[in-house]
């Protein structure tokens, strides 16, 4: 008998009964599309956070104040950073105050959570370009003019059907003129990254803020592969000014690696406890094939008298098995691609090709691991034995 006859016959076990191969390969189904959205939400959430940071540009530096020491980020300390001999590497530094606002423009209210005041540096630093209008300037800075640069969220909130340069929304008691809308950028999780307002320093404190301490100071290094040269220069002058431990700062290159070696652990981590549904699958496969192989304990019996050696036997119900496995198995990444599509827990999957090729290897392997066992159980039948089963 060759293998395409070997192969005809296993086909027709397997369809000899088609709600228990079904509910097999379902078992198998499951835990291979399991496999690959879990590992898939994992890629997607590391993905989005990375793009988050490398937006923010890797050549920054965050400086924020702690609650311990008795220094205060204050513009005399953010001045002080934007020295040449000390501090040579620093391309630019921008104080920032952040706080809460309401913004009211014809009677539309919107909450804005991250309402920014800093310096015209803000934006190259931050990576922030303006897509539409212009960004406030150095003498608005210095004259405390009341001009707003909004998010794409905010603008498409507040200004439906209305171009919002030059429009007038009301903070804190007191009009503030659009003069720019942010280029839009991506938001990982459930955190808008477009739902902002930057504003001049001045113009911030004045209204909204108050004139105490700053709540950060970004440092943007000249070059990017001096990063953390830079930010020894950073802490040197920042300890000439206060405490050490009143601050810290935040690198965001280190920040990029640090989570990239996190969402891999995190991936894996989630691949594996996806990986066990597979087990069960390939145990429910063990547990048909020994049903399978009582059932028909006289048809092998009749084909071992009728010659059929032991290798055929064991061959036919080893592909019965693997078939089953690699039909659930391929159905399963049909799943796992259509599943891809839609966002889960806020996050959008970003399938790996290799977890699509390793879940398929794997319920192969485990079609002919866990099919094994009945296998060799129909080869060793005697057929004197197998003819007088009822």
């Amino acid at each position: 008998m060759n293998l395409a006859e070997i192969v005809r016959f296993a086909l027709r076990g397997i369809g000899a009964n088609k709600l228990r191969s079904g509910l097999t390969m379902l078992g198998i189904l499951i835990g291979v599309a399991a496999v690959i959205l879990l590992v898939a939400v994992g890629n997607g959430s590391a993905q989005s956070v990375a793009n988050r940071i490398e937006a923010l540009g890797t050549n920054t530096l965050t400086v924020m104040s702690t609650s311990r020491g008795s220094g205060d980020l204050t513009m005399r300390v953010a001045d002080s950073l934007d020295d040449p001999l000390l501090a040579p590497g620093v391309k630019s530094v921008s104080p920032v105050v952040s706080t809460s606002a309401t913004l009211t423009y014809e009677g539309t209210e919107h909450d804005v959570n991250s309402f920014v005041g800093t310096t015209p540096a803000w934006f190259a630093a931050s990576n922030s370009p303006v897509a539409a209008g212009a960004a406030f300037t150095a003498d608005d800075e210095a004259q405390a003019r009341r001009v707003v640069v909004v998010g794409q969220t905010v603008a498409e909130e507040m200004f439906t059907g209305v171009d919002p340069i030059g429009q007038q929304v009301t903070v804190g008691g007191a009009l503030f003129t659009v003069v720019g809308v942010l280029q839009e950028k991506s938001s990982p999780g459930f955190q808008d990254s477009n739902d902002t307002a930057v504003a001049p320093l001045s113009a911030v404190r004045q209204v909204l803020a108050g004139y105490g301490p700053l709540s950060s100071i970004l440092v943007e290094a000249g070059d990017p592969a001096q990063v953390n040269t830079v930010q020894s220069e950073v802490s040197t002058v920042l300890n000439q000014r206060i405490e050490a431990d009143s601050y810290r700062i935040q690198n965001a290159s280190q920040l990029l690696e640090t989570q990239t070696e996190t969402a891999d652990t995190f991936t894996t981590l989630l691949g594996a406890v996806a990986a066990i549904s597979l087990l069960v699958g390939g145990i429910g496969i063990t547990n048909i094939m020994l049903v399978t192989v009582t059932e028909r304990t006289r048809e092998i019996g009749i084909r071992k008298a009728l010659g059929a050696p032991r290798r055929v036997i064991l061959t036919q119900f080893l592909i019965e098995a693997t078939l089953l496995s690699f039909i659930g198995g391929a159905l399963g990444v049909a799943a796992a691609v259509v599943g891809s599509r839609f966002e889960i827990v806020g996050v959008q999957p970003v399938i790996v090709p290799s977890s699509v090729v390793l879940a398929l290897g794997v319920s192969v392997l485990i079609g002919l691991f866990f099919g094994g066992l009945p296998a060799a159980r129909a080869a060793r039948l005697r057929p004197i034995d197998a003819l007088r089963y009822e």
